[in-house]
């Protein structure tokens, strides 16, 4: 059998060779290519160099985009790990009913993220409403805090599971040696706990990260961007618009006829995100070498 499979590994191979180049590979290096060209269909391209780009960074719309995805995306990063983390260390204690609990806590990842933006839509604006406060769309800070919270609830289960998955493989030796030495519940978590933790704190926070950039569904669904500001030079900044959906208005009408400038959008957006996954990675992988 090991020699078949030595001899055929490139008939088990190449069919997902193929779709990786084919799904991935070339869609990237022709929208890298695209990002060069101002366009309104593929068949009819106009080379322009670096011009899209420079519209990209004199696009007020990407900057208010941007800065809002990055503190949204720190906001829920910091908020899911800590609330999951410490779900995860309450339902390893023993608790009667932990299983009900974790399925119920997970049950919110297997809704699809326009159904939750709706949902939360309704729910939300029928609070505000009752409070005398500005619907979601009408306020900026109720549509950030809206995002936040719907993030928070579909993705917290989701990552209290690979917490739990860690803490029950922290080698009961070690909690036990803590113990003895006279090490208190908090003096454990710090020392012991957490640092045997770490690759799933590592897994984690790339999900969380990568989740918050990529934000698109739920944000077209609760706000959509609303409220709109209207700047002085006449142009409308959409104050809860996130990277996605900003690069996807930009295919629009949005676009002034020229796809190339979301496209160009989209790569510098690829290229933002997985610098920061990437170092995110290292530094977290530094942590587990540590310990």
């Amino acid at each position: 059998m090991e020699k078949a499979i030595k001899k055929y590994w490139p008939f088990f191979l190449l069919p997902t060779l193929a779709a990786f180049i084919i799904g991935f590979v070339w869609p990237f290096l022709w929208g890298i290519f695209l990002s060069f060209h101002k366009f309104t269909t593929i068949s009819k391209t106009t080379f322009v160099g670096l011009d899209n780009y420079l519209k990209v960074f004199q696009d007020s719309t990407f900057v208010s985009a941007f800065w809002f995805t990055a503190k949204f995306t720190v906001v829920s990063t910091v908020l899911i790990n800590v609330i999951a983390f410490a779900i995860a260390l309450a339902l390893t204690r023993g608790l009667k009913g932990t299983n009900v609990f974790r399925t119920v806590f997970f049950l919110p990842n297997l809704i699809g993220g326009i159904v939750l933006g709706y949902i939360w839509q309704i729910l939300l604006n029928g609070i505000l409403t009752n409070l005398g406060r500005p619907l979601l769309s009408l306020d900026a800070r109720y549509g950030f805090w809206g995002l936040i919270i719907l993030m928070c609830w579909q993705q917290i289960g989701y990552m209290m599971i690979i917490y739990i998955a860690g803490l029950q493989a922290v080698p009961e030796d070690m909690l036990e040696a803590a113990r003895i030495d006279g090490a208190n519940r908090w003096q454990t978590l710090w020392r012991v706990t957490i640092p045997n933790v770490m690759p799933s704190i590592t897994i984690c926070m790339f999900l969380s990260l990568t989740n918050g950039f990529k934000l698109f569904d739920q944000n077209l669904a609760l706000t959509a961007g609303r409220p709109f500001q209207q700047l002085g030079n006449g142009e409308t900044i959409k104050t809860t618009e996130m990277l996605a959906l900003n690069i996807v208005n930009a295919f629009g009408t949005s676009g002034g006829g020229n796809r190339g400038v979301g496209q160009a959008k989209a790569v510098i957006f690829f290229i933002v995100v997985a610098a920061i996954s990437i170092i995110q990675l290292q530094a977290s992988r530094r942590k587990e070498v540590q310990q």
